[in-house]
């Protein structure tokens, strides 16, 4: 029988013989023998969305023209360091935020139609309700796309420090005048439908209806239908005149002044009956007439009156009193006097010399004629 020898297999080099000097061991490699070090593999590069892969997979076993498509897609990629971003994973990011942007839009529309058919709640209740609904509906959905992508924050973390400190200090404000307007709903003190006074940039005051409360700014539309945008952190730190907080009652005033040499007492009587025939003028609370003071040239009184509707304006309202009141004067000889002044005149030189100049000049001018 002949011997086969074995192929030539890579075996460890014999140890060579200990000496019992470490020094001269150290030198021929006596001693033990050193097993051999192995490279150490180059790191893979992690992929930041894990559910591109689970997806490329089902595909390709499902049909082999889609998996071709999907690997080509998948080897256009760029490589961040130990991160690995490739066209097939922004598909599937912009398609996991479309999915979830279409989900949040409709349970809002369904959450917003459900609450409007809720007839028990009234406007602030029900748009309070609305809000809160809505931040939860788009936080969950927030939540459930990063679930959904299977994003692997921790390859974030190199930017997640810069990128939330940048968030943070560009929504401070957004965020503030979301829970302004919550926090205004929730005490019923600035609510759609309210008329409040409000002045412009030039500190002209005027009023408006409040159309909506936003996230971030309440919508006042005026009467000349300028809209303005006012924060909600403004409306809940500063003072605002609302006209219709506890109840929709308001008292106007309408001044107005006689001659001192009229009936007093008919002219007030007058002023009543001019009011009273304002179709928007409540009739309880009836108008009522106080004599404000005696004026340079007029004795001046303000009539007061009471509307239910501020949001129809109150300057229609004041032109209606004072041109019926016109009317009823002119029937009954009251007089609305010009303004009048007294003018002393103290005798001195110059105005001796001054009314002798004058004279002569008249003088003059009757003889050529």
């Amino acid at each position: 029988m002949t011997a086969t020898t074995p192929p030539d297999t890579p075996t460890e080099a014999p140890a060579e013989p200990s000496t019992g000097d470490p020094l001269v061991d150290a030198i021929t490699g006596g001693g033990e023998a050193t097993p051999a070090t192995e490279p150490t593999p180059e790191p893979t590069p992690t992929e930041i969305v894990s559910t591109a892969d689970d997806v490329r997979e089902a595909l390709a076993g499902d049909s082999e023209t889609l998996g071709g498509v999907v690997d080509t897609l998948d080897a256009m990629a760029l490589s961040l360091g130990s991160m690995r971003i490739s066209m097939w994973d922004v598909t599937i990011v912009i398609g996991v935020i479309l999915l979830v942007l279409l989900i949040g839009w409709a349970l809002t529309q369904t959450v917003r139609f459900a609450l409007r058919r809720a007839t028990k709640l009234d406007s602030s209740r029900r748009l309070l309700a609305e809000k809160i609904a809505t931040v939860i509906i788009w936080t969950g959905v927030f939540l459930l796309g990063i679930d959904l992508l299977g994003i692997d924050l921790t390859a974030l973390a190199v930017f997640s420090g810069a990128f939330g400190l940048a968030i943070g200090f560009g929504l401070q404000k957004t965020f503030g005048n979301l829970i302004a307007g919550i926090i205004l709903l929730m005490d019923k003190s600035i609510k759609p439908g309210d008329v409040i006074a409000i002045a412009d940039q030039a500190g002209n005051e005027t009023f408006g209806q409040i159309r909506k409360i936003g996230i971030r700014a309440v919508s006042v539309t005026t009467r000349d239908e300028r809209e303005y945008l006012i924060p909600n952190e403004n409306l809940m730190i500063n003072q605002v005149e609302n006209w219709s907080y506890s109840s929709r009652k308001v008292r106007m005033q309408v001044p107005v002044g006689v001659s001192y040499s009229c009936d007093m007492k008919l002219a007030q009587a007058l002023m009543l009956e001019a009011a009273a025939s304002c179709k928007r003028v409540l009739q309880s609370p009836k108008p009522t007439v106080w004599m404000s003071e005696y004026g340079d040239s007029s004795v001046n009184f303000i009539i007061h009156c009471w509307i239910t509707d501020p949001e129809m304006g109150v300057g229609n309202v004041r032109s209606e009193v004072l041109n019926a009141l016109w009317d009823l004067f002119q029937e009954n000889n009251i007089e609305i006097p010009f303004p009048q002044r007294d003018l002393n005149l103290r005798d001195n030189e110059q105005m001796q010399q001054l009314i002798a100049a004058i004279s002569q000049r008249v003088q003059d001018k009757n003889s050529k004629e």
